[in-house]
């Protein structure tokens, strides 16, 4: 059976990294300032948030992206749940999950519910408030065989240089397969064969300016259906 663990150590020690990818989970320099710049920002979230609204993730990670959006959701007044679909191909454990996110005390309500249900069942079927789904596997394989589509998508997988199986020309074409007309994808990475990727995949790529050292960053969003 392969390995399936996340093979963790840790910067600081409050930073997990990697061993497997050589690479941190979140930004060194602020976390969950660098979610709300990429992924809620990038997205052009909360304002597009709508009853009914799905967010779909590559890279579930510490849940830190679901955490931040889950407060942005509950913050716009939105009074029913947030469909949040992820795909995490080496799941940490539920303490160190719990040690990562005590990085962001701001998050802590929400964090202490992510945790308690991950120890319990790592698709989190058990997680209340938010409808939430972790698929665990090969995104490769797995979103495939899925039948929605989402109105953004969080493209968080490690270094496209490090961890190139997330970020290739069939996976990408697979996240356009499954993105509404009109609905948007964002990433940290500018790399040029990410872009040219999800330009493949139907998307009209933007590099714009990303979040603490990197320079850029890339959003992305499918041409609505003509009315």
């Amino acid at each position: 059976m392969s390995d399936q663990s996340a093979r963790l150590e840790w910067r600081d020690a409050r930073i997990p990294v990697s061993t497997r990818f050589d690479d941190p989970y979140f930004s060194l320099d602020n976390g969950l300032n660098e979610t709300r710049h990429v992924f809620l920002s990038g997205n052009d979230l909360p304002s597009r948030f709508t009853a009914g609204f799905h967010i779909a993730e590559l890279g579930f990670g510490t849940g830190l992206n679901l955490l931040a959006t889950w407060q942005a959701w509950d913050e716009a007044g939105q009074t029913k749940p947030l469909k949040f679909t992820s795909f995490e191909a080496f799941p940490m454990e539920a303490k160190e999950m719990a040690r990562a996110l005590e990085a962001f005390p701001d998050l802590a309500s929400y964090a202490e519910k992510l945790v308690a249900a991950w120890a319990e069942d790592k698709t989190l079927s058990t997680l209340q408030g938010i409808e939430a789904k972790v698929i665990i596997g090969d995104a490769r394989q797995t979103l495939r065989v899925e039948d929605w589509q989402a109105d953004a998508w969080f493209l968080d997988g490690f270094s496209p240089a490090k961890n190139p199986e997330l970020w290739d020309e069939q996976l990408l074409s697979e996240v356009g397969r499954h993105t509404r007309p009109g609905g948007t994808a964002a990433t940290y990475t500018a790399a040029g064969f990410v872009r040219r990727n999800l330009e493949v995949a139907g998307f009209e790529v933007t590099r714009i300016p990303g979040f603490g050292r990197k320079r850029h960053m890339t959003v992305a969003s499918m041409p609505a259906q003509d009315s």
